[in-house]
């Protein structure tokens, strides 16, 4: 073959390859576009809507709290609110000339409603940056009126609507409020979420949590677990333009409290004016029908968070009215904490109901003089009267002769020394001292003058309010000592209601009853009995038992007292035990009887409708001389 005949086969081969290799980038990527846009087509759309959707978290509605009778304590009422949904009232050019646009209209709107204007360009432009799809809500809480002024002219503003968000209140005021507690914006990464994982989301919308009380406590119960769901598809500005789902938010579930409105609003009126608390129990059960702490405060102006004024003067107020007294106080019992040593001696076994003791007005320790009350002496007495006098000196003997340990062991028997199980939050235990924690917390050694004291409800020893409700409820009963029941009932929103159980605490005092009675009768007579401590609480057609009590507190010779009564009723078949506390009175039987008269002759007036009770006027604190005042 020669040179001249090869060259073009050579040719031909050469652009056979290159034409066979154009070929096959071609069906290369003729495959690669096939795959891409058919066989994996789909994927790749879903990954294009995932990165536009916007996932929105919506609020359920919280459930509401409930007396024992169905009277609303808690609930919700609907708050009417203009919103603005800016994806409808953009404008090219920029952001300032929708933030202008949004502007206009809600100048429009607000001299349509009379209302003043709330949101300035700056609010505008911030939700614009950080909540561009959802709705910029521009007025909360419209009256009838402004909202009709609305939707009369609504076809004017096109990209704005009328919605409604649910808001706590409490119908009652400040009633219980220490009880009730409050509510306050909820911490985002608290919420709960559905399932193990939970959820999270692109927004949410505002969302109430309890801060305190028992909106608080059951703050699982009452808010609706897992909320709603709204997920919107969102254009490359981050304006919506497509709601794809919707999950509508749940609903918590209703409480019910064992608390009596009646009640608390009685307990609360007797104290009212002063620093103090009261709690009425139900000896059969344990039931907590009120529990009061004075002074309080209005639960709505916590709703849906607090000014900074009236937090500054909550917290600057010297009364202190934040404080739960009922729960978190913490006091020296004064001479209701008798009855524990008197039965504490007589478990003991040291002494019987029969054992006398003189009183000559004063008991000597060494050079210690140890006072009673009554300076010229009681003459010689049996335990009951003990009590029914309250003589200080009988204490002293009967503490002394059984020993301090068996006065410690029998008050913590009687749940003084820790907490009662109630469950709100900052509720303090108490102090029942003993050699070791004057050893911690004094450096020296437990010694006869601390027992003397203690017998009397008097050195170290403090309790709350609710402990010494719980023992005059333990008194009244002959020796149960049950756990305070706050919650009778969870409603949950299919209907279905779950019973909450009264329960006994898991150690509580062995009394026999010849011991029991001899307190039970020393409390009935120092009320019905003329020379009785706690005379001024006596009821005609009720029987009422009782004791006072006036501890001295702070330096030596300034003459400040807590004032004190524990009581129950009838005493034939106890259904009310009641503790009340005055800080600064004059004494138990001067300024706290008088008042407990006042609220039991209400409650068996207006809740047992016994007829005959007297409609007391409101307490004026007698200026005579006042009883079992130790010195």
């Amino acid at each position: 073959m020669s040179r001249e005949s090869a060259k073009p086969e050579v040719r031909i081969g050469r652009l056979l390859l290159l034409w066979i290799a154009m070929i096959g980038v071609f069906i290369a990527l003729g495959f690669r576009l096939w795959n891409l846009q058919v066989a994996q087509g789909m994927e790749y759309q879903r990954r294009l809507v995932r990165q536009s959707l916007r996932s929105v978290r919506l609020p359920g509605i919280r459930g509401r709290i409930r007396d024992v009778h169905g009277v609303a304590l808690a609930e919700n009422r609907p708050s009417f609110c203009v919103a603005l949904h800016l994806e409808e009232l953009r404008r090219g050019g920029g952001r300032s000339r929708t933030v202008d646009r949004a502007m206009d209209m809600l100048y429009r709107i607000a001299e349509t409603m009379d209302r003043p204007l709330e949101l300035g360009p700056a609010d505008v432009r911030t939700h614009l940056g950080r909540r561009t799809p959802l709705p910029l809500v521009a007025w909360r809480d419209l009256d009838e009126t402004a909202v009709a002024r609305f939707v009369e002219h609504a076809h004017n503003f096109s990209g704005a609507t009328v919605s409604v968000e649910p808001v706590r209140v409490y119908p009652q005021g400040g009633l219980a409020c220490h009880l009730l507690g409050y509510v306050g914006r909820a911490d985002i990464d608290r919420l709960p979420g559905d399932g193990a994982d939970p959820e999270r989301f692109h927004y949410y919308l505002p969302e109430v949590a309890g801060r305190s009380g028992v909106e608080k406590r059951l703050d699982g119960v009452l808010r609706a677990n897992a909320g709603g769901k709204l997920e919107v598809q969102v254009d490359v500005a981050g304006f919506k333009f497509d709601e794809v789902s919707r999950r509508e938010p749940g609903q918590g579930s209703d409480v019910v409290l064992a608390v009596d409105a009646r009640i608390q609003r009685a307990a609360e009126a007797v104290i009212q004016g002063e620093k103090g608390a009261a709690v009425v129990v139900d000896p059969r059960n344990g039931d907590v029908l009120a529990l009061a702490s004075v002074p309080g405060f209005d639960p709505n102006d916590f709703v849906p968070s607090i000014s900074a004024r009236i937090w500054n003067r909550l917290l600057k107020d010297e009364r202190r009215p934040l404080i739960n007294r009922a729960t978190a106080g913490e006091y020296a019992p004064g001479s209701t904490f008798k009855p524990v040593t008197l039965l504490a001696a007589m478990q003991s076994g040291k002494i019987r109901p029969d054992t006398r003791f003189s009183c000559p007005g004063h008991l000597d320790l060494g050079r210690a003089r140890f006072r009673c009350w009554q300076h010229w002496g009681h003459g010689s007495l049996d335990a009951q009267s003990a009590i029914r006098y309250s003589c200080n000196v009988y204490l002293y003997h009967a503490a002394l002769t059984c020993g301090e340990k068996a006065v410690q062991a029998m008050a913590r028997a009687c749940g003084f020394g820790r907490k009662t199980g109630i469950g709100l939050d900052y509720e303090r235990a108490g102090l029942v001292p003993d050699n070791d924690w004057k050893r911690r917390a004094r450096h020296d050694s437990w010694r006869d003058g601390d027992t003397c004291n203690m017998s009397i409800g008097q050195g170290a020893l403090l309790v709350t309010p609710l402990q010494l409700a719980m023992f005059a409820s333990t008194l009244a009963n002959g020796g149960t000592l049950w756990q305070p029941r706050l919650v009778r009932q969870i409603i949950r929103v299919d209907g279905t209601a779950q019973d909450i159980a009264a329960t006994s605490a898991p150690e509580g005092p062995q009394w026999a009853p010849a011991h029991i009675q001899t307190v039970r009768e020393g409390m009935r007579e120092a009320v019905n009995a003329p020379d009785g401590s706690g005379k001024r609480a006596a009821l005609s057609g009720v029987t009422v038992a009782a004791k006072t009590g006036t501890a001295e507190y702070g330096p030596k010779g300034a003459g400040l007292k807590m004032t004190w009564m524990i009581a129950f009723a009838p005493f034939d078949n106890p259904r009310y035990a009641v503790a009340l506390l005055i800080e600064d009175g004059i004494s138990g039987g001067t300024t706290a009887a008088p008042r407990v008269k006042q609220l039991l002759a209400t409650i068996f007036r207006e809740v047992d409708g016994v007829e005959g009770m007297p409609v007391l006027s409101p307490v004026d604190v007698p200026t005579e001389l006042p009883e079992e005042t130790p010195t």
